[in-house]
């Protein structure tokens, strides 16, 4: 029997279907979605992580515009990257000798400069390493070296710096720009004032440029800090002797976060 008009019309309104909230991009990238967009940038990485079964990571910070031969008009002659390579190769090459609780892997900002040295040097190591980019106008773009399942890339800031430090056990810092002293700043911030486990090491690379920098004693003379703040970090100026100061240090701080999570 021919269907009638309404029982074809009928048909069609049972059929047709509204786009689903979550699958809707203009209101996703809409500014009533933000805290959705911000959300997310919590949970997918923690997903991923949770999957890898990462617990712990040495973070590299420095410049992204660090490069790895010399070039005119600049004291850096390529020593940065150089160092940044070799000494994120050697923790990981020491990294693949721990038992499976003591590993970590290298985390960078993903990007070129120094975070392309860290990831190269555990790339070098045969080691998985993680890429925590951000989306910019210039300057940023995933480096070849970043692990595929730890590559991610982030809009907001603030949500990438707290996965910097979630899992960070060690912080090894090379000379930066605005981004580093940010990232330093506000991981000496949170140190000082007991958000962050104070035993976790932060080390800077390059004494002679570091003090050259900030005079560090100067702000303990005027009161703006505490003279025990200055333990709060470490200058280090060769890879071999950032090991021999970061290996036993490394240890005792996951064996401390093992021991408080357990």
């Amino acid at each position: 029997m021919a269907q009638t008009d309404d029982q074809t019309s009928g048909k069609k309104q049972n059929t047709r279907r509204a786009q689903k909230a979550y699958k809707n991009l203009t209101f996703l990238n809409s500014s009533h979605a933000r805290s959705l967009r911000i959300l997310s940038e919590y949970v997918e990485p923690e997903h991923r992580f949770e999957e890898a079964g990462l617990k712990h990571t040495v973070v590299f910070f420095g410049s992204a515009r660090t490069r790895t031969e010399a070039r005119e008009n600049t004291l850096d002659n390529g020593q940065f990257y150089k160092a940044a390579e070799e000494f994120a190769f050697q923790l990981a090459q020491w990294s693949k000798e721990l038992q499976q609780d003591d590993s970590f892997l290298i985390c960078s900002g993903g990007g070129p400069g120094i975070m392309q040295a860290a990831n190269q040097g555990a790339h070098r190591a045969g080691k998985e390493s993680i890429g925590l980019n951000i989306s910019l106008p210039f300057e940023q773009g995933a480096n070849p070296f970043v692990s595929e399942r730890f590559n991610f890339e982030f809009h907001y800031f603030f949500m990438r710096k707290l996965w910097f430090l979630y899992h960070a056990k060690a912080l090894v810092v090379f000379p930066g720009g605005f981004g580093t002293m940010d990232e330093l700043f506000e991981t000496l911030t949170l140190m000082q004032t007991h958000k962050l486990h104070k035993g976790m090491p932060v080390m800077l690379y390059d004494r002679k440029f570091w003090q050259g920098l900030i005079d560090f004693k100067q702000m303990v003379s005027y009161g703006l800090i505490s003279a025990d703040d200055l333990n709060l970090f470490h200058y280090f100026d060769s890879p071999e002797e950032g090991m021999a100061y970061l290996k036993p240090r490394l240890l005792e701080t996951i064996a401390a976060f093992t021991s408080e999570s357990s």
